[in-house]
């Protein structure tokens, strides 16, 4: 039972642990610029098209359901805004969280862990080469900074499609839509959608470096830890996202109409 506890503490203790050398890695050691570019053009490349796939029937969802609702409510003028501020707060960083921790984090655990396979990272760590400053970093800042970059791209086509199915499929009013939004919508709604992004990135590059990192058994192990850290970061993010938002309501005073 002991052990059992002890390996369930260790998982997350060492995932803290991990973040933290990052975070202390990124500002002492040299920036590796060549491999931050690399990754971030691999990340935004494998998740661009299925973000932008997802974020659209995700506004349009909520345009429809929060359109209705208003309706039922006889507050069909604010049922525009409602939905945009829905995507900003909500939607737009779960969205893009989702997609780059199931393909940016999976890929990341799965180059990783075949680089552990090879015996690449013992041989750096031989060299005297710190494989979390060489190889983790570049690829949690890349994450970090393409997932900043995808939620403004979500919230873009949630907003977008939350015109669309408001004004032109339910009939609603552009104006009301427009006038209504910039009512209920603040700017700290927009930095807390990008803060909720960054840290949902940086977390989904930490778990698939960890997992990556300390993957064994062979290919079969590699594969193991790749599910684990698809799951695991799925978990931390909606946990992470409950948190944040909790703070939100309680630090930042929403305006009223």
């Amino acid at each position: 039972m002991g052990m059992s506890i002890a390996s369930v503490v260790r998982g997350p203790g060492e995932v803290a642990a991990m973040a933290w050398d990052v975070v202390k890695l990124t500002f002492t050691t040299r920036f590796q610029t060549r491999e931050f570019v690399e990754q971030a053009w691999f990340v935004a490349s494998i998740t661009m098209m299925p973000t932008i796939l997802v974020s659209i029937p995700f506004g349009a969802v909520i345009a429809l359901q929060v359109g209705n609702l208003t309706g039922q409510l006889g507050a069909q003028s604010f049922a525009g805004a409602t939905a945009v501020l829905a995507t900003v707060r909500e939607a737009a960083p779960i969205a893009s969280a989702l997609i780059i921790a199931g393909a940016a984090g999976s890929a990341i655990c799965s180059d990783l862990g075949a680089r552990k396979m090879r015996e690449e990272i013992d041989a750096m760590e031989v060299l005297g080469i710190n494989p979390v400053a060489r190889l983790v970093v570049p690829r949690a800042l890349a994450t970090l900074v393409v997932a900043i970059l995808m939620n403004g791209i979500v919230i873009a086509a949630g907003v977008g499609g939350g015109y669309y199915f408001t004004v032109i499929v339910q009939g609603g009013s552009a104006g009301a839509f427009l006038s209504s939004f910039t009512a209920l919508a603040t700017l700290p709604d927009i930095y807390v959608s990008m803060i909720k992004a960054a840290c949902f990135g940086f977390l989904a590059a930490i778990i698939g470096s960890y997992k990556g990192l300390t993957a064994g058994g062979g290919p079969s192990g590699v594969g193991r830890a790749v599910n684990e850290a698809v799951i695991l970061s799925f978990m931390m993010l909606f946990l992470l996202n409950s948190i944040i938002t909790a703070l939100y309501f309680q630090l930042v005073p929403q305006s009223g109409l």
